[in-house]
């Protein structure tokens, strides 16, 4: 097993494509950090890998955009863990729905808060523990709306090209350390929020992708664990794309005629 007797914190890891992470992480001999923003919702995320006989975890409930647990959370890290092998910056703020005229400040700031501040906070904790082992790993989630945006989602928009940002940034900082930094960019993925969609809906979408699908937590998993393992160890600085070829076309197939 790849990652046997290594410690992983994934923000974000209690539903969707977070907990699909977990999971391979401890089928692979990891011990996870299984975090949310919430108890209850660590709390759900923490059944389904019990009821799937896994328990190899501690639960960090915590609210990434605020400091103060942030500094808490790593100190559960150091009690319970005692070090921090592979850190994933999954946890994000969509912030859906908003136009730029109905975006207040308030909410825009909450999301990059988040996204970009909560992200480069976490790291920073992080690294202070993989610099007294020598090594580390950081695996970020940037998102292919860094370049090609989507519309009325302007924070997640910006906070994704932060992460582009913080990525590389992170990568040349760190290296002297031993520690490699790069990010994957997934497109469609199936996650709870497909399941409000129309099935004509799905079915546009999956027109659109020139392999015909969208990805699955499983898809975007394999990606993430190939940058956190050894398998990996001439990278750093790097975005993989994991979209079924969404940004190697010029239009859409529904219009491309």
């Amino acid at each position: 097993m790849r990652f046997q007797n290594k410690t992983v914190l994934i923000t974000g890891s209690s539903r969707n494509t977070g907990l699909e992470l977990a999971e391979h992480f401890l089928m692979e001999g990891a011990r996870v950090a299984l975090h949310g923003s919430s108890p209850e919702t660590v709390a759900k995320g923490a059944a389904v890998l019990r009821a799937r006989g896994l328990t190899n975890f501690i639960e960090l409930p915590v609210n990434i955009g605020n400091k103060d647990a942030i500094d808490k959370m790593f100190g559960v890290i150091r009690e319970k863990l005692g070090r921090l092998d592979i850190l994933v910056n999954n946890a994000v703020d969509q912030c859906c729905g908003y136009t730029l005229d109905t975006l207040t400040w308030e909410r825009f700031s909450e999301a990059i808060q988040i996204n970009v501040t909560g992200t480069f906070y976490v790291t920073r904790e992080a690294v202070k523990m993989m610099k007294e082992q020598g090594n580390g790993v950081i695996v970020n989630f940037s998102s292919n709306v860094s370049r090609r945006a989507i519309r009325n989602r302007i924070a997640y928009c910006t906070s994704k090209g932060g992460i582009d940002g913080l990525t590389i940034s992170m990568a040349l900082d760190l290296a002297p350390f031993g520690i490699r930094v790069n990010s994957v960019a997934p497109g469609y993925i199936y996650t709870e929020r497909w399941t409000t969609l129309t099935e004509e809906h799905k079915l546009r979408r999956r027109t659109n992708v020139p392999l015909g699908r969208e990805s699955t937590g499983k898809t975007i998993a394999d990606v993430v664990m190939f940058l956190a393992s050894d398998d990996s160890s001439g990278m750093t600085g790097e975005r993989i794309v994991v979209d079924g070829g969404c940004t190697r076309q010029l239009m859409p197939k529904d219009v491309d005629v």
